[in-house]
């Protein structure tokens, strides 16, 4: 049995983080990014980061959500934080049991309660 929380069942226990951990591309992630990352969602993690790093790293702040749909199908979305729709990528297929939603700053990426 696997020890993977796709329903990220810990996540509302993060709040603020006591260290930051190198996610991809010299980007940090603090530490609910990391529990996030660790149980089987380190690919919109790391989808999001590429996007930001080649296309995006010029704005200040990002929102990144991870929207699900129906037939085990996903997308992704990031938008400047006041509703102005930067980047969408769809996902054909995934194993997501939970929507997220994290944000970018400063060269890091956080959980909405660690900002």
């Amino acid at each position: 049995m696997s020890d993977i929380d796709l329903e990220l069942k810990q996540l509302e226990n993060f709040h603020g983080s006591e260290e930051y951990h190198e996610a991809w591309l010299g980007v940090l992630a603090t530490d609910g990014v990391k529990y996030v990352m660790d149980n089987g969602y380190s690919w919109l993690a790391t989808d999001a980061i590429s996007v930001i790093k080649t296309e995006l790293d010029e704005q200040p702040f990002l929102v990144v959500k991870l929207n699900l749909l129906p037939e085990k199908k996903a997308q992704m979305t990031i938008d400047d934080g006041n509703g102005n729709m930067l980047y969408t990528q769809d996902y054909d297929h995934t194993d997501a049991k939970r929507e997220l939603k994290l944000y970018y700053t400063d060269g890091v990426i956080l959980l909405p309660g660690e900002y």
